[in-house]
């Protein structure tokens, strides 16, 4: 028996949800992928669902706004006196994708330089990296290559997803200012491999759709990841049971090259 709580209503992703720009998306695709479909109706995610927990790593410079946009999701709340995080802290949210539960783990890294040694410590086995910037700061935005760069030290850069995120939107100076800076921000996006998002953690705008989209995207990765594993271990239980070893040593005998006898 389960000991987790139900997932909450306001957590269940049946729809694949929408990129904020898709000249800066990971995935423009309007569906998850057919075989992540089949598989959950199959009920063949293997570990995704039971015993997996995604790992999010939210990094990025002091004050841009990392816990606010946490807090604005899982507790719909956001608190004007600021409080800098001091290490690192997370929050665990369940959801329910596709008919599957999901549970990921998003930790809240301090920004400070004297913290960094602590928090680095947290970013490894991250499946995906959230990168925030003010949008009222320009210098955030050319920081976030460092947070990469750091980020990265610890993780295999070819299997963690990468999300460019500017708070702060309900702040913008002015239109054109906000223009530039995301065209800015979209450019080293597509530089990073990373999907640009822009929010606003104190009216909540976009907050929500955003993290149902790493929500989304996570698990689609690992539903994949968990179908490659079984394929392969199904094409090598073939191979074994169809095979006959010292047939096998045989053969590779009679097909070495004069060289190597």
């Amino acid at each position: 028996m389960s000991v987790l709580p139900p997932v909450r209503k306001d957590r269940i992703v049946d729809q694949f949800p929408k990129c904020f720009n898709k000249g800066a998306a990971l995935n423009t695709e309007n569906e998850f992928h057919s075989k992540v479909k089949t598989a959950c109706q199959q009920q063949r995610t293997g570990t995704v669902g039971r015993f997996k927990i995604s790992k999010v790593i939210v990094v990025g410079d002091l004050a841009v706004g990392k816990t606010c946009l946490i807090n604005r999701f899982c507790k719909n709340v956001f608190d004007k006196n600021y409080k800098a995080t001091i290490g690192v802290d997370f929050e665990m949210e369940r959801f329910e994708v596709l008919g599957v539960p999901f549970s990921l783990q998003l930790w809240d890294t301090a920004g400070q330089e004297r913290f960094k040694c602590i928090a680095s410590t947290y970013y490894r086995g991250a499946q995906a990296v959230i990168i925030v910037f003010d949008l009222t700061d320009v210098a955030s935005l050319e920081h976030t290559r460092q947070w990469l760069e750091d980020a990265m030290k610890e993780n295999d850069p070819t299997s963690v997803l990468l999300f460019l995120v500017g708070t702060k939107k309900d702040l913008s100076q002015s239109p054109a200012q906000y223009t530039l800076i995301e065209q800015d921000a979209i450019k080293l996006a597509d530089q990073m491999k990373a999907e640009y998002w822009a929010v606003s953690a104190l009216s909540g705008e976009n907050v929500r759709e955003f993290f149902f989209r790493v929500a989304s995207l996570t698990f689609e990765a690992n539903v994949l990841a968990e179908l490659e594993k079984s394929g392969s271990r199904r094409i090598g239980e073939v191979v074994q049971i169809n095979s006959n070893s010292n047939n096998l040593y045989a053969t590779s005998k009679k097909k070495q090259p004069n060289c190597c006898q």
